[in-house]
């Protein structure tokens, strides 16, 4: 086997360089532009936190806490997580700072990397990178369907067009505690035996088994008994409010009665976004309603609702289709200066372009000009500005546009001008 780079990123870590990462940039900022316009404040989250946090709040019994987290001790002995999701820790940090106490309902989001113990592969990575976003303090079923139409409105925005929208209830605990004990006594002669793993499912939290994408397990489970044949009048009349104000805002949606999320904290209101071309790891963003999480973490009666949307999974599905966003221009102006004092007056004309808001860049290391205009074109620069020693003395720059082939020359006292009005 040959031996790895010593300069290569722990395995399942990738590494986000230019231009891939200007994607990823992109991604982000129009995962959160619907949020700023809904009124979501932004919320910075230690990216790790005490381990008995996420025992709690997540599920000691959910494959997140038995088996995926990257877990710690520090110098003080004390056990430390690296965070593998982010509404637990946000729900933790608003409960913190007493954000309950105010106007209600608290609207939050956040953005970075989680972390989870996974057997690498395509879309599958030990590091990834997530936004999120989080209501809390109301139960309304018009929130619900606001952050699901927010992150609806993201995957548009990026130009996405075959994400679906699986949608589903989980009801309330006394309906879910029912199901449970309806689904184990229906699994137990079908996928009992099948391994330890399931046979441990089926006793701890038997729903996970509908979640198991085998497909031998996929076929023995297609008749379980659903969710919604036990729904409680006061969950049933929700999940039809949610489903209405979707309706409303012009959102589609698949009714999913199987839909199960490996999180012990969701009630009523689940819901996966589902890309059809990336196989196995599809779901690029999901989410639900927590109404129970925050007297899990010794916090008041909250209700919530919240979803994550993967940056990287949403990167393969615009791939995919074929609408990766396009990577800015490095810079809008390149200097291209051909000897000392040229390269002098450059530095400082980059300087002043700079401060009025124009990206400018120029060549650095004394290159000739054929390199330093290759470095031009490199950049992505609209316009070019060669200055020479002759320009100088006749107080001018040649200034070309890269995109038609043009110079001319401009006054030096009026260049900035120029190119602020050419690229207005």
């Amino acid at each position: 086997m040959a031996a790895a780079s010593p300069h290569a990123s722990p395995k399942g870590v990738p590494d986000y360089v230019p231009p891939l990462s200007e994607h990823l940039l992109a991604v982000r900022e129009a995962m959160a532009a619907p949020l700023r316009l809904a009124g979501y404040g932004y919320l910075e989250l230690p990216v790790f936190e005490e381990t008995a946090l996420f025992a709690r709040g997540v599920g000691e019994t959910t494959d997140v806490v038995s088996k995926e987290m990257f877990t710690f001790l520090d110098r003080g002995e004390r056990s430390l997580t690296l965070r593998p999701e982010g509404t637990v820790g946000a729900v933790r940090a608003a409960l913190a700072a007493g954000l309950e106490r105010g106007a209600l309902p608290v609207k939050l989001w956040y953005a970075g990397p989680m972390f989870r113990y996974e057997q690498p592969q395509s879309g599958r990575q030990r590091q990834f990178t997530q936004v999120g976003a989080e209501a809390l303090g109301s139960d309304d079923p018009a929130l619900d369907a606001e952050l699901v139409a927010l992150a609806d409105a993201a995957y548009r925005s990026l130009g996405l067009t075959q994400t679906v929208l699986h949608l589903a209830t989980l009801g309330d605990p006394e309906d879910r505690s029912d199901y449970s004990a309806r689904l184990r006594e229906w699994l137990r002669p079908r996928v009992g035996g099948l391994d330890a793993e399931t046979d441990r499912r089926i006793e701890v939290n038997p729903l996970r088994v509908l979640d198991d994408k085998r497909p031998e397990v996929r076929t023995a489970t297609a008749d379980a008994p659903l969710l919604t044949d036990v729904l409680g009048p006061a969950a049933r009349a929700h999940h039809e409010a949610v489903r209405g104000h979707l309706t409303d805002l012009g959102v589609p949606f698949v009714d999913d009665p199987r839909l199960v999320r490996g999180l012990d904290y969701y009630r009523r209101t689940t819901f996966e976004f589902i890309h059809p071309l990336l196989g196995a790891q599809s779901t690029i963003g999901a989410g639900g309603r927590y109404d129970g999480l925050s007297q899990a973490i010794d916090g008041p009666p909250l209700p919530g609702i919240g979803w994550a949307l993967g940056v990287d999974r949403t990167l393969l599905a615009l791939e995919a289709e074929g609408v990766l966003p396009a990577a800015p221009p490095r810079a809008q102006v390149f200097f291209v200066p051909l000897g000392a004092a040229a390269k002098a007056r450059s530095v400082a004309l980059v300087g002043e372009l700079r401060r009025v808001g124009i990206a400018a860049d120029l060549a650095y290391g004394d290159r000739g000009m054929k390199g330093a205009m290759k470095a031009a074109d490199r950049s992505g620069a609209a316009y070019a500005v060669v200055l020479g020693e002759r320009d100088l003395e006749a107080g001018a720059a040649q200034l070309k546009d890269l995109r038609a082939h043009a110079q001319v020359s401009v006054p030096l006292d009026e260049l900035v001008r120029r190119l602020r009005e050419d690229l207005r």
